[in-house]
């Protein structure tokens, strides 16, 4: 009886032990960078962009914006930064990627959108930049705090201002699930760039990548999760949360995506209930879209947001 309560205990200490060590490598936040600096993407398919890349981050930090701050609904401290435009003219909100930052995943997208006179909000995801937090959580508690700042948005502009959210990569993702949260119907639309299926899909597909044993080291990081960052990974996905939406969707994705691969796009489309329109950009890798085809990619956002917005 005593070696079977040992064996036991060992067992279930090697399962807290692996689960502590799988929620420390996909959700604990990395080290801030001092207020300013932004990490430049490496490998081949960023060197050629590097400098168009460094130049719209470099124009980004430069713009006037106004600081903004929320509460999430767990106590944490949010930031964004608010572009203002023109009064009354629509509200596009952006978020940014996974352990990236606002200025290097919204540069280009802010700035498309300051061109066709629209507000911007630029969010510093819970646990980047200024914003509290240690734990990423792959979109799930992201997606909450993507519905905090569209209530702080109308409670400053009005229910009536029509707001477009956006994201890329992880910021896509958020902004696909947040579409099962119940949304104003002033949210018009939504802009994904290279948004992952589902947290599940993206952690096994990492997995792999690192010559890890995928589906048995998955259930360590649910329960990683659970135990350390108090949520359920499995709680929404983008497909799910598009397969019950009504909201227009606009996705685009890299065909050269090494990272987020084309394919999980693809899914959501299938899945996606409401109107959606897919473009893919040939030759363009994880977040790359943008500097691989800027005229593509100008094009197929004016046309969303145009068929979008209400007419007046």
């Amino acid at each position: 009886m005593k070696l079977l309560i040992l064996t036991l205990f060992i067992f279930l200490l090697i399962t807290v032990l692996i689960s502590y060590i799988s929620y420390r490598i996909a959700f604990r936040a990395p080290k801030r960078l001092p207020d300013g600096d932004v990490s430049m993407p490496v490998g081949e398919q960023y060197e050629a962009h590097r400098p168009g890349i460094s130049k719209s981050v470099e124009e980004m930090l430069a713009r006037p914006f106004e600081a903004v701050t929320i509460t999430s609904h767990d106590g944490k401290k949010l930031y964004a930064r608010y572009y203002h435009a023109a009064d009354n003219a629509p509200l596009q909100i952006f978020f940014h990627g996974y352990k990236s930052s606002a200025e290097l995943d919204c540069c280009g997208g802010s700035k498309l959108a300051a061109k066709m006179g629209q507000n911007t909000l630029v969010v510093d995801q819970r646990s980047h930049g200024k914003s509290e937090g240690s734990c990423i959580a792959f979109g799930i508690l992201e997606r909450r705090d993507c519905l905090a700042w569209i209530q702080y948005s109308i409670s400053r502009f009005g229910k009536d201002v029509p707001i477009i959210l956006s994201g890329l990569s992880m910021g896509a993702a958020t902004v696909l699930m947040a579409t099962d949260l119940k949304l104003p119907d002033n949210v018009i639309g939504v802009i994904a760039d290279c948004p992952y299926s589902s947290p599940k899909a993206i952690i096994q597909k990492v997995s792999k990548d690192m010559h890890l044993p995928a589906k048995l080291m998955y259930p360590f990081v649910i329960l990683g999760a659970k135990l350390f960052g108090k949520f359920d990974l499995e709680e929404s996905s983008a497909v799910t949360a598009v397969a019950g939406t009504k909201i227009p969707v606009l996705l685009i994705h890299g065909e050269d995506d090494r990272f987020v691969p084309c394919d999980m796009s693809r899914e959501i489309h299938r899945s996606c209930a409401s109107q959606i329109t897919f473009e893919t950009i040939p030759g363009a890798g994880h977040g790359l879209s943008y500097m691989v085809a800027p005229e593509q990619y100008e094009k197929a956002v004016v046309k969303f947001i145009q068929n979008i917005l209400p007419v007046t």
